[in-house]
């Protein structure tokens, strides 16, 4: 069980998260940051991560799921990145006033699938962005670590295996070579090593993000790659799945470094 409030970080209407706290949680319990993926896709929305929900909040974490303007409805370059860049600055006054005292917000974990995975990499080195980037922030929220889960971490290698049928140009306004400043702004896998843990949760069987993604922005990123034989894209976000043991260590991981 939890409690829950759905509240908005933006005028806009997907700009809004649900809050979900454990009930009856003593003390103040650390947050994990969701972000969903779809391929940045306006079809696909938060909802499906529900039951993620209910297990992260049944291992006493509390959760934010972060919706965000999608292309097709407003969303797109730079609009998805101001809109998560927003949420995240300003989710901890709103978890106060929702919820105070009840969420350590010095033991916060971003975890992201697929598309999220991007935004949620990404999200964690706003502050090495050129002034003025969609998103850049001096002093953005603190964050522990991220999971990304089956995530386009690579999006110049995303775009050449044409993902998505071209989610990510769809996304960015173009290829590498037509928006090269854009990728250099929003890839993950050319902005650097984070800095605090990474962890990689892909299932080997994934055919919509292939892991040879997350192999690709290892190399070039850092960050703990684990592959889960036998697993789908949808795997390391279902509960019960032979992958979400994997996705529960990676995030208690990253918090007991926290």
């Amino acid at each position: 069980m939890n409690d829950r409030s759905t509240v908005s970080y933006g005028p806009e209407g997907d700009q809004v998260a649900d809050l979900a706290v454990p009930a009856g949680a003593t003390g103040p319990v650390p947050l994990v940051v969701l972000l969903h993926g779809g391929f940045w896709r306006d079809q696909y929305d938060r909802h499906y991560l529900t039951k993620a929900i209910d297990s992260l909040t049944g291992d006493n974490i509390a959760v934010a799921n972060v919706e965000y303007r999608r292309t097709g409805a407003g969303g797109g370059w730079p609009t998805t990145f101001t809109d998560v860049a927003q949420a995240l600055d300003v989710l901890p006054a709103l978890f106060e006033r929702e919820h105070p005292g009840r969420v350590d917000l010095d033991r916060v974990v971003y975890v992201g699938h697929s598309a999220g995975g991007q935004l949620g990499l990404w999200a964690a080195l706003r502050h090495r962005l050129a002034p003025g980037t969609p998103g850049w922030s001096a002093n953005p929220a603190k964050v522990a670590g991220v999971v990304a889960l089956a995530a386009v971490a690579d999006m110049a290698e995303s775009h050449r295996l044409n993902l998505g049928e071209g989610a990510v140009a769809h996304f960015l306004g173009g290829g590498p070579e037509d928006v090269p400043e854009r990728y250099a702004a929003a890839d993950p896998a050319g902005l650097g090593e984070l800095g605090i843990p990474v962890f990689l949760v892909h299932g080997e069987l994934d055919e919509m993000v292939p892991v040879s993604v997350s192999r690709s922005y290892q190399a070039a990123a850092g960050g703990t790659l684990i592959e889960v034989p036998g697993a789908s894209h949808v795997d390391v976000v279902r509960p019960g799945s032979a992958a979400w043991p994997a996705v529960q260590a990676a995030v208690h991981h990253v918090l007991d470094k926290a």
